[in-house]
């Protein structure tokens, strides 16, 4: 299977997924995981027998960029094959993208790094693992402070290595005459500034590109629009935006932005945490009021040891205390669901732990409910719709913090922790703030550079114990 995932993706840009998590790049341990995880929608695995010949017909044909996932291919097939051959009823449901129908890639897009702390990084090993069929994004520069003596060579050991994400999945070399890292064969400038307005990207080859800005220095748009220099098309912030800026949280709202904005926001860690949960259960239950309480591991806005701070609390030793501090994921909200009416409040306290945090949702609902009505329906949400890619779901009974350290989810809802009674329900959601943090703002760029491509196939619902209600593209 990997031979073909692999071309499949270099040459042709298709992404292949099985139940909306990609398969590229993946190891055979990782695949048969993948296979294993379709328990949860169908009560039996997925078998690598059953999936190979509709991968090796994939391999065959005539297609452009897209997504395809296997899972939804074999389900479809098991419901309504119709006695007709892999080859026969694949070619028949993907012949939207085949052929003369095939979507042309509208890559490559260059993206620029402007800094390269926690999320910088973790942003980068992203971008850098997406690259390969040429139709992607392509991290061209980052732009940083020189930080002194062998800065480069320092901040390639950075991204090689990282205490609580592990080693770099690759090679890295620093071409100190040339001011670059070369990253898994992809070739890196730095830019050494601290005034955004005094850089002309041009200058280093880079055109039409998307520049992250993910030092949360400047959040309106008066001061983001500084980036936009020679070279640079758009914006995008990895902190709540301030004023007019779009606070996008991927899968809820993203659809809605105006893609002629030059200047976006990937709000906060703790938004996208909660947001993709908070649509859902409104969808389904309607939400009055809610409370957001969220234990939020340290950050490096916080002092090691007791020292000035500007804020009241924040310059009280992290690693020593729990520390209590407001979030204003709550507010936020409403810039990513204006419709939503509910008042949502909140608070966070952060605690002595490196990554993963909890947030606590307490709701109010329109009616009355069971804990077994809202699980399933949370359950399905994460494994199919337009939620699926960010919302995830755990039944396990002994998971702990650690567990979720490069989950891919914006946040996972934990089976065991919910409570419902009557009208109101408590979720307790997991969410990687880093790593999970950054799928979500690689997934914006790439919606926002219009290389987000739809997943075939298309299907409506099946009226079969394996089936989900409208199976939609993510």
């Amino acid at each position: 299977m990997i031979p073909i995932i692999g071309k499949l993706y270099r040459e042709k840009g298709v992404t292949v997924l099985l139940h909306s998590r990609s398969l590229v790049n993946k190891s055979v341990i990782s695949i048969l995981r993948t296979h294993r995880f379709a328990r949860q929608i169908e009560g039996e695995e997925l078998s690598i027998e059953e999936t190979l010949p509709f991968l090796e017909v994939l391999g065959g044909l005539d297609l452009g960029p897209c997504k395809i996932d296997l899972g939804r291919l074999v389900m479809a097939y098991r419901a309504d094959g119709g006695g007709r051959s892999a080859a026969e009823f694949t070619a028949a449901v993907l012949a939207e993208v085949t052929d003369g129908n095939k979507a042309e890639g509208q890559g490559p897009r260059d993206v620029v790094l402007y800094g390269f702390g926690r999320i910088g990084r973790l942003v980068a090993r992203l971008l850098i693992e997406k690259t390969g069929s040429g139709n992607g994004l392509n991290l061209r520069a980052v732009v940083v402070r020189k930080g002194g003596e062998g800065d480069l060579a320092k901040r390639a050991s950075l991204l090689r290595r990282d205490s609580v994400h592990g080693q770099f999945n690759g090679t890295i070399k620093v071409d100190a005459e040339n001011d670059s890292i070369i990253a898994n064969g992809n070739v890196i400038r730095f830019i050494y500034s601290d005034d955004p307005t005094a850089i002309d990207y041009t200058a280093y080859g880079i055109d039409e590109a998307i520049l992250i800005d993910n030092t949360g220095k400047w959040r309106d748009r008066q001061g983001l629009a500084q980036h936009l220099r020679p070279g640079i098309a758009k914006v995008v912030l990895t902190a709540p935006g301030k004023g007019d800026v779009p606070n996008i949280v991927h899968g809820v709202n993203h659809r809605g932005l105006d893609l002629s904005e030059r200047v976006v926001s990937c709000a906060s860690c703790t938004t996208n945490a909660i947001v993709p949960p908070l649509k859902a259960m409104d969808d389904e239950f309607g939400i009055v009021r809610g409370h957001v309480e969220t234990v939020h591991s340290f950050t490096n806005d916080q002092n090691l040891l007791d020292n000035f701070h500007k804020a009241d609390r924040r310059g009280r030793s992290a690693p020593f205390n729990l520390v209590l501090t407001e979030t204003g994921a709550a507010s936020a909200v409403a810039k990513a669901m204006p419709d939503f009416k509910a008042k949502i409040t909140g608070n966070s306290i952060r605690v002595p732990t490196p990554d993963v945090s909890v947030a606590i949702l307490n709701l109010q609902l329109e009616r009355e409910t069971t804990r077994a009505e809202v699980l399933e329906y949370l359950r399905r949400v994460s494994l199919s719709g337009p939620l699926s890619r960010n919302l995830d779901y755990t039944a396990a009974t002994d998971v702990v913090s650690s567990d979720f350290i490069g989950s891919r989810a914006a946040s996972i809802v934990d089976a065991n922790a919910t409570i419902v009674d009557g009208d109101t329900a408590i979720l307790y959601l997991w969410y990687d703030n880093e790593f999970g943090y950054s799928c979500q703002v690689v997934r914006t760029v790439q919606y926002v550079s219009g290389i987000e491509y739809p997943t075939y196939p298309r299907l409506g619902g099946h009226d079969s114990a394996a089936a989900v209600p409208e199976l939609v593209a993510q």
